[in-house]
């Protein structure tokens, strides 16, 4: 599909230039008889107008595409249990605000915004993260699953993706299938925990989309610590993932 832009783009180009150099002549003057240039005269206006369609053309398809790219803004995990339940942390408690602000900036921009939710079972304790992280949390159904009542209104116009691990293969087909609708211009991540969900969902979303502008925004995530915290960032940033 790219291919058949750029040949589209090129092939409008040269006409273009073609067109545009044949009516030099009449722009510089021919030296010809009256009759002749006269002829030369028509010719070359219809060149010329040509030339102007076809750049035009050119120009308008290559303006839409630029504009027409779409953003996202993935809001990671940002849910009772993470903020102030049963791992909330002071530093996620902090962010709240600037999460909030953003969110409305995106909006406002006309990013489209996907809330992604941890998701767990009842016997969670059972599970392979459950043994190793043995803290009952955002099961199904529950409080602490919801996402935090400052962005719920937010999320009930959003789409949602309930993830059953870190990452989230689903959002990561969801944005492909996508980029394939229409390019996206720029994803952005940001949430909860920088050093276990977010990391994992760009890792993701990098592997499936790897020429799309991946970002991720310091003062809108948090990590279980800030030490991880801040080396998430950086293994991000390593990773051609932008942090900002």
């Amino acid at each position: 599909r790219n291919f058949s832009r750029a040949l589209f783009f090129w092939e409008g180009l040269c006409y273009s230039c073609v067109s545009l150099g044949r009516c030099i002549p009449f722009i510089r003057g021919t030296g010809q008889d009256d009759d002749r240039r006269k002829d030369s005269r028509q010719m070359n206006g219809l060149f010329l107008e040509r030339a102007a369609l076809m750049l035009s053309a050119v120009l308008f398809c290559f303006f839409t595409e630029v504009y027409s790219m779409q953003n996202y803004l993935i809001v990671v995990d940002m849910q009772t249990d993470f903020v102030d339940g049963a791992l909330g942390t002071k530093e996620a408690q902090a962010i709240v605000p600037a999460v909030k602000k953003r969110i409305e900036e995106a909006l406002y921009a006309g990013e489209k915004v996907i809330f992604t939710r941890d998701t767990h079972p009842e016997n969670y304790l059972e599970t392979q993260e459950g043994r190793n992280l043995p803290v009952k949390h955002c099961v199904l159904g529950t409080d602490g699953w919801q996402i935090i009542p400052e962005l719920s209104a937010y999320a009930e116009n959003a789409i949602i993706i309930d993830k059953p691990t870190f990452g989230s293969r689903v959002l990561g087909e969801y944005l492909d299938a996508e980029n394939e609708k229409n390019p996206i211009g720029q994803i952005t991540l940001i949430g909860l925990c920088t050093d276990i969900c977010v990391i994992s969902n760009a890792m993701l979303v990098k592997a499936f989309l790897p020429e799309v502008p991946l970002v991720t925004e310091e003062a809108c995530c948090a990590g279980v610590t800030p030490e991880s915290h801040a080396r998430a960032l950086e293994a991000m940033k390593v990773c051609q993932i932008a942090v900002r």
